[in-house]
């Protein structure tokens, strides 16, 4: 399989906050952290991400800061292209010439609280350039539910907001010319990964078919760093969508906006999305992840 990894990027320091992260909270569990301002080398894609989240019974089932990717930041909304600005991190895939270190890094800004409670958040956030130039405004909500003593969900509602004079384009390394199904961008997970996973939809099983497909759910069954057994269930998928998967080189999936061709925000108008991932402690089959999303 070919390697994802463009190249060993500088080591970031610390992800240490200038602002104190939101933590979600079930029945007195905490299930999520969620660091609002990252400190991180521009190189990286400063943006707001969920790290760790756990599963109830405290396994974490998200990475951080991997050595293999050092820009992917537990569960978070990044593209790679945004009318020409990286706000993923790490080099930019350029047509012809391949993954190149560009001063071209932007960032993804928390602006204003709108809710906080135990179990729920909310925010505004602004996409920028490296000028600081707003590219888009988006309103954002967190919000954890439980499902089952050993289940609970996690929904992500987004909304992307063009600047009322001009589209935005968002693209991904796919969509400038890179071969291998690397369309990503868009709502991703960076799984805990103490062996590779395994992933499934409702017909189909493996990186190889289930990355690029548009079904309604995808599974990750894997194992965290403690040993702890876990299911995440994904659902959420746009209609020009498609599913991000890596589990080969590093355990991954998203929500892509941009697989295979290009997405627009027309001028004035938004993207709406709302992502939901089912947390359970057991490894679930088929049927049960099914029955979960039902």
């Amino acid at each position: 399989m070919k390697s994802d990894r463009p190249g060993r990027a500088a080591e970031p320091g610390p992800a240490t906050p200038s602002e104190a992260p939101v933590r979600l909270v079930l029945g007195g569990t905490e299930v999520a952290e969620y660091v609002l301002d990252p400190a991180l080398d521009a190189r990286h894609g400063p943006r707001p991400y969920l790290h760790p989240v756990r599963t109830l019974a405290g396994t974490v089932v998200t990475d951080a800061l991997p050595a293999d990717h050092v820009w992917h930041l537990g569960a978070s909304l990044a593209v790679q292209d945004v009318d020409g600005s990286n706000l993923w991190g790490g080099r930019t895939y350029v047509r012809d010439v391949g993954y190149t270190w560009r001063d071209d890094h932007g960032v993804i800004a928390h602006t204003g609280e709108v809710e906080r409670s135990p179990g729920r958040y909310a925010h505004d956030l602004q996409w920028r350039d490296r000028a600081g130039g707003v590219l888009l405004t988006e309103r954002r909500g967190l919000a954890a539910s439980v499902v089952a003593p050993d289940t609970w969900r996690l929904d992500v509602d987004s909304v992307l907001t063009a600047p009322a004079d001009r589209e935005v384009r968002l693209g991904s390394p796919a969509t400038n010319g890179r071969p291998g199904g690397a369309g990503y961008g868009g709502f991703f997970w960076r799984a805990a990964d103490g062996r590779e996973p395994a992933v499934f939809t409702a017909d189909t099983a493996g990186e190889e078919t289930v990355n690029g497909s548009a079904a309604p759910w995808l599974a990750l069954t894997g194992v965290g760093s403690g040993g702890g057994a876990y299911t995440l269930v994904f659902a959420g998928l746009g209609q020009d969508d498609r599913w991000f998967v890596r589990t080969g080189m590093y355990p991954g999936v998203g929500v892509a906006f941009a697989f295979d061709r290009p997405a627009v925000v027309p001028a004035g108008g938004s993207r709406h999305g709302r992502y939901r991932v089912w947390v359970t402690d057991r490894t679930l089959d088929r049927d049960a992840a099914a029955a979960l999303v039902a």
